[in-house]
């Protein structure tokens, strides 16, 4: 399972936070997708492009100083995307508290070949019910994505198709 995932931290600084100390959310998006193509470059063993996040959580802030653990698990694999579960953990420093979840995401990375074209990756290996669990979400989530997507291409095809009647009645005439 440990090949399947990735772990980085980094403390906040000042240059990354709004003039409240309140960490900007697009640093922290930006670590989130760092770790995510990292896990997913490493289990494709190919160049990864992100295709998609999925149900971006902000739990609670961030300040300057806060340490930052940011972990990303590969919880899907399709023929060339894989879905990666991204959470990201907060640490005040100065207090003995334990961290807090900051952040969650689902980060979906596409495998590319040398030509930039979608690559094969490995199947997953799911070796616990968690794991399996973990699977099954993520499938749920990417024939849902699928499915919209279908109904969008359907609905695009049938505005053109309404315009182009439109434009020329004998078009519709012709159809009959």
């Amino acid at each position: 399972m440990w090949q399947n995932r990735i772990v980085t931290g980094q403390v906040m600084m000042p240059s990354q936070a709004n003039p409240n100390g309140n960490v900007h959310g697009g640093e922290i998006m930006k670590i989130m997708d760092s770790t995510a193509y990292a896990a997913a470059r490493k289990y494709a063993h190919s160049n990864v492009v992100t295709a998609r996040v999925d149900e971006l959580e902000f739990h609670q802030p961030i300040l300057i100083g806060d340490l930052v653990t940011c972990t990303a698990q590969i919880v899907f694999v399709g023929h060339s995307s894989m879905e990666i579960a991204v959470t990201v953990d907060v640490e005040d420093l100065d207090q003995e508290a334990k961290p807090q979840r900051a952040l969650s995401a689902y980060f979906t990375m596409v495998a590319l070949d040398r030509n930039s074209r979608p690559k094969a990756v490995p199947p997953l290996v799911v070796d616990s019910e968690e794991a399996k669990k973990a699977f099954e979400d993520g499938r749920r989530r990417y024939e849902a994505h699928k499915a919209r997507k279908r109904k969008q291409r359907e609905e695009e095809r049938a505005q053109a198709e309404a315009k182009k009647t439109l434009r020329d009645p004998k078009a519709a005439d012709f159809k009959k």
